[in-house]
């Protein structure tokens, strides 16, 4: 009698089933369930704004889901923070690391978790579990004396990752781990996951270039929307990479159709407004040339870490230019912010809260902060011209509030965004530099956006209105296919070729910046 053979399945290790996620009517994940085994790595992939990060800090306990279960090994798993899920085992490095710079590598590797007696830290044992965390990499950096700020980025990323070996992770989440390093990093990076593979860990890779997940992993898992998407052909959720085409990821990823929501009125490209050669920052971009034309809206695409933020700093003069040559109307060469508002651009910063507006102040300061020339006899601000002003964008833009006096900090998200674009038009500036223009605001307000950006393209000539140039970031493939007229893809700090949106698709933008 022939002898039957069983085959063992892999250990499940971590399993996430039916977790949803609110934040206030914004759905960050609905209904989605994960599973990855012990020796497994399962990419998480999706676009910006898709619910990885979300659900991997439900995982972590950074976050409590609205609905759902976890698993851990097999038992049930509910952490109320991040502490106690490293205790159960459980660790992620988020791509913007979490280290103490100031302090050495032994104390980050054992910050929280300090072995200690009658309260007194036993550094002896701190050392000795620092130095059998970091021996698995072997790199000559990291020393337990070494200081945190004085090493390279690839090496601090170490540090986090032996910081979860040194409480004894056996799930570990690596979110946007190679968007910036250095390739010897990465290729260092892969090897050390392998490493963690043959002794059993589960990892949860989150990353948006596909050449990596096809590489690193043996499942995928797509998010679009907060929601689980899966192979247009089988239907599965979760899919083996070797089954599946780096089209298909891409495909999955995007999945989505350009709605009416984006306006296009007849648009002539006019005179030569911006021209940017070889520009170079001081860490991005690396290079970056283009030409911006009055009457066109000239998108740049690109993922998280690209340097798309970092290459409009340079262009406005929050960052240095290493090299190149920017012309801005008939100036030449980098300027201030404040001399860049003189000459006609404005920009309007991602980072609302931090840098794009006064929180402090009202909406009528915020509207007219930059250009408080007209409001008053020798230099003087009289608040009733300044109302007046503000009024007109008030009701321009549909923004939401009591009044001109009204303080900005107390608006919602959508209405903050609509302010700090009222004060780019009530500078009329020429230039419009937009750094992802509709992030966290609402479809309403993304729609009452794309109306306001078409209209400045356009321009109106009967009303002595002429058609502004706009050079946009986005995130969100669909925004720039719908609103631009040429778009370029930024990846890993290089600017590529602009293309008009009739010769390219979002299937093409997003292999780009993949780096496919």
């Amino acid at each position: 009698m022939a002898e039957r053979i069983e085959t063992q399945q892999p250990t499940i290790r971590l399993q996430m089933q039916g977790v949803s996620k609110r934040f206030g009517a914004t759905i960050a994940l609905e209904d989605v369930s994960i599973e990855v085994a012990a020796g497994g790595v399962l990419a998480l992939v999706g676009e910006n704004g898709a619910g990885k990060s979300t659900l991997m800090k439900v995982c972590s306990g950074a976050i409590k889901p609205d609905a759902g279960q976890m698993w851990l090994d097999g038992k049930p798993f509910r952490p109320n923070n991040p502490l106690e899920a490293r205790r159960a085992g459980v660790a992620m490095i988020y791509q913007e690391l979490s280290l103490t710079p100031h302090m050495s590598v032994q104390e980050n590797i054992m910050l929280g978790m300090e072995p200690s007696k009658l309260g007194v830290v036993l550094w002896k044992q701190v050392r000795q579990r620092a130095i059998e965390a970091i021996k698995e990499f072997d790199n000559p950096e990291l020393t337990p004396d070494a200081r945190v700020s004085r090493l390279s980025v690839g090496s601090q990323q170490l540090v986090e990752i032996a910081r979860a070996l040194a409480i004894g992770c056996n799930v570990l989440v690596l979110d946007e781990p190679t968007s910036s390093l250095t390739q010897q990093d990465v290729e260092r990076l892969f090897e050390i996951i392998k490493r963690l593979q043959k002794q059993g860990k589960a990892i949860v890779y989150i990353s948006h270039f596909i050449e990596e997940v096809k590489r690193v992993a043996d499942r995928v898992t797509v998010l679009r929307d907060g929601r689980v998407v899966g192979s247009p052909q089988d239907g599965q959720a979760h899919n083996d990479v070797a089954a599946i085409s780096s089209d298909e990821i891409v495909s999955l990823m995007v999945g989505r159709q350009v709605e009416e929501l984006y306006p296009r009125s007849e648009r002539h490209a006019g005179e030569v407004v911006l021209e940017i050669e070889d520009l170079a920052g001081p860490e991005n971009p690396k290079f970056a040339s283009l030409t911006l034309r009055r009457g066109e809206v000239l998108g740049i695409a690109g993922l998280v870490g690209a340097g798309r933020t970092e290459f409009l700093r340079c262009l406005f003069g929050l960052e240095q230019v290493k090299k190149g040559r920017i012309k801005l109307g008939v100036y030449t060469g980098p300027a201030s912010p404040h001399r860049r508002w003189m000459q006609g651009a404005g920009l309007l910063s991602e980072d609302r809260k931090e840098e794009g507006l006064a929180l402090s102040l009202s909406v009528a300061d915020n509207v007219t902060l930059s250009r408080l020339k007209g409001f008053g006899p020798l230099g003087l601000v009289m608040p009733g011209r300044q109302d007046k002003a503000t009024r007109q964008w008030l009701e321009a833009l549909d923004i939401r509030c009591r009044g001109p006096r009204q303080s900005v900090l107390s608006l919602s998200g959508g209405n903050q965004q609509k302010v700090a674009l009222a004060r780019l038009l009530q500078h009329d500036v020429d230039i419009l530099l937009l750094d992802e223009p509709t992030r966290g605001i609402d479809v309403a307000a993304k729609a009452l956006v794309y109306k306001l950006i078409n209209a400045l393209a356009t321009g109106s000539p009967d009303e002595g209105r002429q058609p502004k140039a706009v050079l946009m970031v986005s995130s969100y493939l669909p925004e720039l296919m719908g609103v631009c007229d040429r778009v370029a893809v930024m990846c890993r700090g290089r600017l590529g070729p602009t293309y008009r949106i009739d010769e390219v698709n979002e299937h093409e933008l997003m292999l780009e910046a993949t780096g496919k």
